[in-house]
């Protein structure tokens, strides 16, 4: 009797392209020799947490037990009326992340393309290859996203196309005009994704959120998050405003529970303490030009942001690199993201923080060019 059992076991194989993906991997947290270094690598808010959005956390523990409302009615009802949004119209993921997956899951497949900016939020990307889409880049130049660029990229297969506004890791952004434009030129069954991170702390008036475009495009969605203004990163709340027909297809595939009890009560919470979300965007308006212009009497290339951090880019002169300035400022306890998986091996993001924050940074990045000019 022949043998016919392979001579070598079989082993499960992930789809195609899954493991071409490169794993996200985010700012660093920790700093030899520090116990609790100054963490500008991850754009979080310096301020912590709102103390009612603390007290809402706390709250629910005696709940613990309980499945969390699957529909996040709550926090959809509050998010509603702060915006003036139909609440049949909202879906909160587990993080915008999520939202991003449950995107691309829905309206992409096989052969299908989603087209984004050339240095563009990495999820993005992550999530239409895991769908089996191409990812294709639109150039961004001066780190900026172009409209002409974009559309450039965009064919018969294209089914989302990308744009954070502002844009992470970069600060640049386009203006309302500029993002309708792109709108109105795109073809009516290519879903447009403007992701508002940062939308709070935005503060040029030609700057839109885009909401009102979301209220009457059927293929708009605007993405938002808690995680930024909100200061609650940890506890991972993201939400959406689209067309309802959009909303209903993300929903079937979305996880029944996804969004936590303390995280509702918290984000519902937070949502409400105005005081806080004035102290954090005033912060991060106050002390953004002040690190820019910091940061260029220094000799460093800065790009304005709209974002809670700045981009910065180094000389190309020998011994003056982004990598051993991030490392010089760890030395000194303090950690900002450099930009590598960007490709913007030149720059390093960092976010903004307190004056004594800001000092520390400009302060560490001196004694680095010093040394660098020192060494060359």
């Amino acid at each position: 009797m022949t043998d016919t059992r392979p001579t070598s076991p079989l082993v499960p194989k992930p789809k195609p392209g899954i493991l071409d993906i490169a794993p996200y991997v985010g700012g660093k947290s920790s700093a030899e020799g520090f116990a609790d270094p100054l963490k500008l690598s991850s754009n979080e808010n310096v301020l912590g947490t709102s103390d009612a959005a603390r007290r809402a956390y706390v709250g629910v523990a005696g709940k613990l037990h309980l499945y969390p409302d699957g529909r996040s009615n709550g926090l959809r009802g509050a998010l509603a009326e702060r915006f003036a949004l139909e609440p049949e119209r909202l879906i909160f993921g587990c993080g915008s992340d999520e939202i991003f997956t449950l995107l691309c899951q829905v309206y992409c497949q096989p052969g299908d393309n989603m087209v984004q900016g050339q240095y563009g939020f990495l999820a993005y990307r992550i999530a239409a290859r895991a769908a089996q889409a191409e990812v294709r880049f639109a150039p961004e130049p001066e780190f900026r996203i172009d409209v002409d660029q974009v559309l450039q990229q965009v064919d018969a297969r294209t089914r989302l196309v990308f744009i954070a506004n502002p844009s992470n890791p970069t600060g640049t952004w386009i203006s309302g005009a500029e993002v309708r434009r792109l709108h109105a030129a795109l073809p009516s069954d290519v879903v447009l994704v403007l992701d508002g991170a940062y939308a709070e702390f935005a503060d040029d008036p030609a700057y839109e959120d885009g909401l009102e475009l979301a209220r009457t495009a059927p293929n708009v969605i605007v993405c938002r998050t808690f995680s930024k203004m909100y200061g609650l990163a940890a506890l991972r709340v993201g939400w959406a405003y689209a067309a309802t027909a959009m909303i209903d297809a993300m929903d079937r595939i979305r996880a029944p529970f996804n969004i936590n009890l303390p995280a509702q009560a918290a984000a519902t919470a937070a949502l409400a303490d105005q005081a806080f979300l004035d102290r954090s965007r005033a912060l991060v308006i106050e002390q953004r030009p002040r690190l820019e212009a910091s940061l260029k009497r220094l000799g460093l290339k800065v790009y304005p942001s709209l974002g809670n951090f700045v981009l910065v880019r180094f000389p190309s002169e020998a011994g003056r690199t982004a990598a051993e300035a991030e490392t010089f400022l760890a030395q000194r306890g303090v950690l900002v993201r450099g930009l590598g998986g960007y490709q913007i091996g030149d720059g390093l993001r960092i976010t903004v923080g307190l004056p004594e924050h800001m000092d520390a940074v400009v302060e560490g990045l001196g004694a680095y060019l010093r040394v660098a000019e020192a060494v060359a």
